[in-house]
């Protein structure tokens, strides 16, 4: 719509005042901070046209362009509301906290590629001016980041909670997208972080093929040999696939409580719940007993449940040679069989190449052809009667099975106590860690990252999503297409949508048309009047009125007093009839413009 700014403001009602908006230029202008500043002071308002599919920045140059249905949302650097140990949103532009890794694997072999490339930027889609996310910018190499926690966490008697955000969007082919908790060594060295630094907990999406998953593992030390061990958490609960390919910022969090239990969310709905006892593999806690490694099954243990039965002997009329075919015996060879022709000829129209050489390649023949005068017979060559199934056939005799009076069961060694056992009811207590990383292979570039919290409190990682978190969703929900953009998509990938659409749209429609809109033909030309219009359909009355009133007007005059005065009785009842008919019409225009409404 061609409307200037001064129409526009008018015609939506307004206030110049009312339209006041921080484009991107005005933020970079705003938000070049002098000495002393800090990234807190950033605050940016910007409009998300509703409906429109596309994000508007509402500044004003784009009013010509602006959805008359405009919300306003303003985005702030989140800062946490409680104790956290780890808040990161990027959005000062910097990575001075993170050290940035070059991978231990990569400096000893010049075959791998070079270490890959983090930058901090906005999202490709659906962007909020002033949120900054860091942003893995290289495929098919290693990536390591890592940043120190405010103060390590030990895990006593307060829960922990993880959580942060992934955006892949360029899609995902083969690559994780998880984060690792460095355990608190001593000697952790963010600068040398590569896969084989010591990690306390792993967690976060990851996929490659079809397989998707969402990690959560955690290493639990052997009280025994002091060996480390990973344990996988159970699989999700639900589908993961559309957190991989819609390209949407999702949320990650993980919950873990003191007294063993675990929650992982997406988007902050629960996707998969357990106990770090029971839900895990391998488990916390071997087994007490283990079978016994030097027992061995005895040479006389029978295991056979049943046998054959050794009193059974084979009939004296089992043949155990007799064929399982024989030719049937009432076989007769059809009429116009020709036992003089061949199946197949020599072709008759073949020539020998030229450069055929009997010495090297043999005695030429022409190549075999159905034969022309089997197509119409029923068969050529020597006719074979065909083969059945012998009536006398039983095959090899073997005697039935009986139960086996030494049956000793199925053997198993014995079992014996595990000198490797212990009992830990505490697995939730955990190697401390000093430090979040990302250690990467991804196969896809520009996965976002953003946000990064860890806590002890849930709420407090609730309330740190929705000044971050929640305000990407709502413009990502206010820029999705409307119900008919999505429907016509949804065809362009699947065309039979198209007749589930014509018949849920067309058959209420033409259930509508059928019973509500009057039924009116040409009409009938009556010899005393004008055209009428015929009210069959209408009314049960109206048609019965309609009926006789045909039917009297197409009697013939006789010539007698008796048909005269019949006559005379008749054009008074189609007098009558008339008025009746005239009424009828009256009501019947009336009920056609009812259902003219209806429709």
């Amino acid at each position: 719509m061609d409307l200037n700014e001064e129409e526009l403001r008018a015609l939506t009602g307004e206030d110049e005042d009312e339209a006041t908006v921080i484009d991107d230029e005005e933020y970079g202008e705003k938000n070049e901070k002098g000495p002393g500043e800090t990234e807190t002071d950033s605050s940016v308002s910007f409009q998300v046209g509703i409906g429109s599919g596309v994000e508007w920045t509402c500044g004003v140059s784009d009013l010509n362009r602006m959805s008359f249905d405009c919300f306003k949302v303003t985005y702030k650097t989140p800062v946490p509301t409680g104790e956290v140990y780890f808040a990161e949103t990027f959005d000062d532009g910097s990575l001075d906290r993170c050290g940035l890794a070059v991978s231990q694997l990569e400096r000893a072999s010049s075959l791998l590629p070079a270490a890959g490339q983090w930058a901090v930027e906005q999202l490709k889609e659906n962007k909020v001016p002033g949120d900054l996310g860091l942003v893995l910018k290289s495929r098919a190499k290693h990536h390591a980041i890592a940043a120190p926690l405010v103060k390590p966490f030990v895990f006593q008697d307060e829960p922990l909670v993880v959580q942060y955000e992934v955006n892949f969007q360029d899609g995902i082919d083969c690559g994780g997208a998880y984060i690792k908790l460095l355990s608190d060594t001593g000697s952790l060295n963010l600068e040398q972080f590569h896969d084989r630094t010591p990690y306390t907990i792993m967690f976060g999406p990851d996929k490659c093929g079809e397989d998707y998953k969402l990690h959560f593992i955690f290493r639990h030390k052997n009280p025994l040999n002091k060996d480390m061990e990973e344990k996988h958490a159970k699989r999700a609960d639900v589908d993961l696939k559309k957190f991989y390919t819609d390209k949407k910022t999702h949320l990650y969090t993980l919950v873990l409580n003191p007294d063993n239990s675990y929650e992982m969310f997406i988007d902050q709905s629960s996707v998969s719940r357990g106990s770090l006892l029971q839900d895990v593999v391998p488990p916390v806690n071997p087994p007490k007993e283990i079978d016994d490694p030097h027992d061995s099954k005895p040479d006389d243990w029978d295991e056979r449940a049943k046998i054959p039965d050794p009193e059974a002997e084979k009939p004296d009329d089992w043949d155990e040679d007799a064929p399982a075919k024989v030719e049937d015996p009432d076989a007769v060879k059809p009429e116009g069989w020709l036992d003089d022709e061949l199946e197949f000829v020599a072709d008759p129209t073949a020539e020998k190449p030229e450069d055929w050489d009997e010495e090297m390649d043999g005695e030429w023949e022409a190549p075999q052809i159905p034969n022309p005068a089997c197509e119409t017979a029923p068969g050529c060559g020597e006719w074979k009667r065909p083969m059945i199934n012998n009536p006398q056939y039983k095959g090899k005799w073997k005697a039935p099975l009986v139960d086996n009076s030494n049956y000793q069961g199925v053997w198993k060694p014995r079992k014996i106590q595990n000198p490797d056992y212990f009992e830990d009811l505490q697995p939730f207590r955990m190697t401390p860690f000093k430090a979040l990383g990302l250690e990467l292979w991804s196969m896809t570039s520009d996965i976002y990252f953003d946000n990064f919290i860890v806590t002890s409190r849930k709420e407090v990682a609730d309330r740190w999503a929705s000044d971050s978190w929640g305000l990407k969703k709502l413009v990502a929900s206010a820029n999705e297409p409307g119900i008919l953009a999505q429907l016509t998509m949804a065809a362009e990938e699947r065309p039979w949508l198209w007749v589930i659409y014509i018949l849920t749209v067309g058959l209420p429609i033409g259930l509508a048309v059928l019973f509500c809109w009057p039924k009116v033909p040409a009409g009938h030309i009556h010899p005393e009047g004008p055209h009428r219009t015929s009210l069959t359909g209408l009314n049960p009355v109206l048609q019965k009125v309609e009926e006789d009133y045909v039917y009297k007007k197409t009697d013939l005059p006789g010539v007698d007093l008796e048909e005269e005065e019949e006559d005379e009785e008749e054009a008074a009842d189609e007098d009558k009839a008339a008025e009746a008919a005239d009424e009828a019409a009256a009501a019947a225009a009336g009920l056609t413009s009812i259902c003219e409404d209806c429709i």
